[in-house]
């Protein structure tokens, strides 16, 4: 993931430092860095976060269109994600490297929302057969300092959590056509279920039997391989992806899951917790991202 040119002295200490439990910032193996999290940034998206995980910047935003369904799924609203790799983010990002990393992640969020288990899209439709909602969530790097698909994956939850969509009635029909109102009654809204959305949680394989979460960009550089874990907010492994060139031992691949499923736990009550307490904040003022 990382293009950082290391000497082999280098790459030495920071994985000597791991095999001691001591990390080149100071965190052991399995602890994350600080995380940074804000919703509502942008105006013109029915949602948006924005998530900073150690040097690590996402944006991301939602918007719902409303469109006919496929005919395979009459009753099931959809999910789109489209992800942009500025080459300002990172040098290894220009030409084809952004492009394919684009396109892994991408794959990697249509696998994790694929299931029914994940997200409830049938509480997306609107006229079965023939209008559902659609929600397309465009993904953001601004900037990359490692552990790219943990932090996207919790800045689409946060943003899917943060999505108000107007409320749609019907209100006649016409010719056979449905006649519609979009309420503007900013309190008449519907939100995305994300109770069992699910997050990334990804170990480095630094050396042998050891491995770290929440890798910096020199530690990539140093681990081959890695594995990256769908898990839900109950601890249930919803998909796996193996990145890198190299294999884990199998009893360093099964701790690395068993850590997967703890760590989610507690990763996903962590960030509700975090939402839900800037959703308290009266007359809260945004930010913003430039």
């Amino acid at each position: 993931m990382a293009d950082i040119s290391l000497s082999e002295a280098e790459k030495r200490y920071i994985v000597d430092g791991v095999k001691l439990g001591i990390r080149v910032d100071g965190r052991e193996r399995l602890d994350y860095r600080q995380l940074e999290i804000e919703t509502g940034l942008v105006s013109t998206a029915n949602g948006s976060a924005r998530v900073r995980l150690g040097c690590t910047d996402v944006l991301i935003t939602v918007k719902m269109e409303m469109e006919p369904p496929p005919p395979q799924q009459p009753k099931d609203g959809q999910i789109h994600f489209f992800v942009n790799c500025s080459a300002n983010a990172a040098p290894e990002f220009e030409g084809r490297g952004g492009e394919d990393l684009a396109t892994s992640l991408s794959a990697m969020l249509d696998r994790l929302y694929s299931s029914p288990l994940s997200l409830d899209t049938s509480r997306l439709c609107v006229v079965p057969g023939k209008h559902v909602k659609v929600l397309y969530v465009d993904v953001e790097i601004l900037e990359c300092g490692g552990n790219l698909f943990d932090t996207v994956s919790l800045g689409v939850k946060a943003a899917l959590w943060a999505t108000r969509m107007p409320r749609i009635y019907i209100t006649g029909e016409d010719g056979g056509e449905l006649e519609f109102m979009v309420s503007d009654n900013p309190q008449e809204v519907d939100r995305v279920d994300v109770s069992n959305a699910p997050i990334l949680i990804t170990h480095l394989r630094i050396t042998e039997n050891l491995t770290v979460i929440d890798p910096t960009p020199e530690e990539e550089c140093c681990g081959p391989v890695q594995v990256v874990v769908g898990v839900t907010p109950k601890g249930l492994i919803t998909t796996t992806q193996q990145l890198g060139a190299g294999t884990f031992a199998p009893q360093t691949l099964s701790a690395s899951l068993k850590s997967a499923q703890e760590l989610g736990v507690k990763i996903h009550h962590q960030l509700m917790q975090r939402l839900q307490q800037e959703e308290s904040i009266p007359n809260r003022k945004t930010k913003g991202f430039l």
